[in-house]
């Protein structure tokens, strides 16, 4: 049987994704702190690429790491799992905030989600516009043409609040220093984070939880996807527009299939049909707590979700540091 005729059962499938992230995130657990990016980022790549591979599915990547000619492995592309199972999109990012790792800084996350194939925006390694808030609010009430202002001021009169209690998540960067500005003027507050967007998003979702309600700013495309991927489990709108800035990013768009350059996706078609997706805390956070290391054993915690039940869960995962059989 064809992997094309195979359904995307995702409730057989979810277990084993909360696996890959998990593994990710053990994979990088002991370069929390230690300063190196890259060693940091290739165990979880490698972690993440053996328990794919394990899976029966016919996988594609879409959202990866990079190009193939940039990326050795879970690369743009590149066919995982046994084969044997259904066709799947693939949007991951082994380890969500490198840097954050790096320096054990909050909010590092093992990020990954699954897709029926072609259910996902294969979205070019090029910058992207966003603009995302929480459930419960009705379609349209921000979007990507208001200034932050009109943004702020929109989201506040739709909560029945003053633009005072509104708090915006924004990526801190050179380039977002008159959006940080504007925003300020409403008397908005803004949670300034130093990467991690993906995680950024998402905490607009659980806004009593987190105390955000707005993400807005540019950043990677991919993490866009992702987030997108994770708002169609846990309720929310985003928007994305892609931003290029030469003729080489706009070659990527093409290479993607991506014929209009000024086009707004929402959520529902950066990701049109229902996922899978898994998340697990690294260095910890307002969504997820750190991985516990302790003599002899160690312990993550994963968010879990389905778009299709938009069931949520939370599991702990302990296991021997010592040698012992697989996960």
């Amino acid at each position: 049987m064809s992997a094309a005729k195979i359904d995307f059962n995702d409730r057989l499938l979810s277990l084993g994704l909360a696996r890959v992230a998990e593994q990710a995130a053990l994979a990088s657990a002991s370069l929390v702190g230690r300063g190196d990016e890259k060693a940091a980022d290739q165990a979880a790549v490698n972690a993440m690429r053996e328990q794919l591979n394990l899976l029966d599915i016919s996988g594609v990547v879409v959202i990866g790491e990079g190009e193939r000619d940039e990326a050795p492995m879970l690369y743009i592309g590149e066919e995982v799992g046994t084969g044997s199972g259904p066709g799947v999109d693939i949007a991951l990012d082994p380890l969500e905030g490198t840097t954050l790792t790096a320096k054990d800084m909050p909010n590092a996350l093992t990020v990954i989600a699954m897709g029926p194939r072609g259910s996902m925006l294969h979205a070019p390694d090029v910058y992207m516009d966003k603009l995302a808030i929480g459930p419960g609010f009705p379609e349209g009430v921000v979007n990507l043409d208001m200034s932050p202002r009109e943004r702020v001021e929109a989201l506040a009169k739709a909560k029945g609040c003053d633009t005072a209690d509104i708090t915006v998540c924004i990526l801190e960067r050179p380039r977002h220093e008159a959006m940080i500005a504007e925003v300020r003027e409403t008397g908005a507050s803004i949670r300034l984070i130093t990467d991690g967007d993906v995680a950024g998003v998402m905490h607009c979702a659980e806004s009593e939880e987190t105390g955000i309600d707005m993400y807005m700013g540019q950043g990677g495309a991919p993490e866009g996807v992702l987030a997108a991927a994770a708002l169609k489990c846990m309720g929310g709108q985003i928007f994305g527009r892609l931003l290029f800035r030469n003729d080489d990013e706009r070659g990527r768009a093409a290479k993607a299939g991506i014929t209009d350059l000024d086009r707004v996706y929402a959520r529902d078609e950066m990701v049109t049909a229902d996922v899978i997706f898994a998340a697990t805390g690294v260095t910890g956070g307002s969504l997820l707590p750190r991985i516990k290391r302790e003599p002899g054993w160690v312990e993550t915690t994963t968010l879990l979700m389905r778009s299709k039940t938009g069931s949520v869960r939370r599991m702990s995962y302990r296991t021997p540091t010592w040698p012992h059989n697989e996960a």
